[in-house]
Parts: structure tokens; C-alpha cells; sequence
């Protein structure tokens, strides 16, 4: 199907669309923390990049990627119409991401990025782990 508006007013509505954040996915992981007895998280920390979630203790930054628009290939994610902008939009997101871990990594901060399909199952992502390790030394 093509699109109604032209290249310029689409361009004009994508802009006007602001980042509201990936709340079901951050409420899925947030209930796994919960689940798992893990403590010590902040939402909206201020931190380059804007991680979902920032443990300052560990200095670790966590991000939920959504598995299409940060370019995962766990399933048929790929875009149907308009393929050229998609694919740029999500390269660009794939760039910014990139340079994001890199700008956290040179100032000495663990950046785990966890896949929206990996908190589907609805267990604490094997990426976590070392959350459990830290916080809890005797857990098995």
C-alpha cells in the first residue's frame, strides 16, 4: 500500500513523534527483577545514552531494545512498505547505539542490551546473571 503522504510530511509526522520509552517491556523487566529478588535499579537516571535502567553501585547501564526498530532478526521483523526508510532508520539506531555503549564503556560502565523477544519467556535474561552473583553470593 502506498503511502498517503508525501515524503515530506511523513518525514514532518515521524519527527513530531516523541520517545515515550518501551513501558511494557521495562514493566516486564522490572516484574523479573521483583521476581528474582534482585534490588538496587533506577528508572530515569540521568546517564548519557538514557538507559532504561542503571544500577549505580554496579555502574551498570541496562537498555531494552526493541527487537524491530534496533534491528534484531529473531523473527520476521523486517518492513513490508517503504523498506528504504526503515532500513535507514534502523541503522541509524543501530549507530546510535553503538556509540552510546562505546561513550559509557570508555567511562567505566558495564552496558548489557537485552532484546525485547529475550524478556518475553519471562525469566532474568542469562546477560543478568552476574546481578544475581553480586548482590547474592550464596544464592544457587
Amino acid at each position: 500500500m502506498a503511502d498517503i503522504f508525501s515524503k515530506d510530511k511523513r518525514f514532518q509526522i515521524m519527527q513530531s513523534n516523541k520517545r515515550r520509552g518501551n513501558k511494557s517491556t521495562e514493566l516486564k523487566l522490572i516484574e523479573i527483577f521483583k521476581k528474582n529478588g534482585v534490588k538496587g535499579w533506577r528508572r530515569r537516571f540521568k546517564l548519557f545514552g538514557s538507559p532504561d535502567f542503571v544500577f549505580p553501585k554496579e555502574r551498570t547501564a541496562i537498555f531494552t531494545d526493541g527487537c524491530f526498530w534496533h534491528g534484531h532478526d529473531c523473527r520476521n521483523t523486517k518492513p513490508a512498505s517503504n523498506k528504504e526508510y526503515w532500513n535507514k532508520k534502523i541503522e541509524s539506531n543501530k549507530d546510535h547505539d553503538r556509540k552510546v555503549t562505546h561513550a559509557l564503556e570508555e567511562k567505566k560502565w558495564k552496558v548489557v542490551r537485552l532484546w525485547e523477544c529475550e524478556l518475553r519467556k519471562g525469566y532474568l535474561p542469562q546477560k543478568l546473571s552476574f546481578l544475581l552473583e553480586e548482590q547474592c553470593p550464596d544464592r544457587e
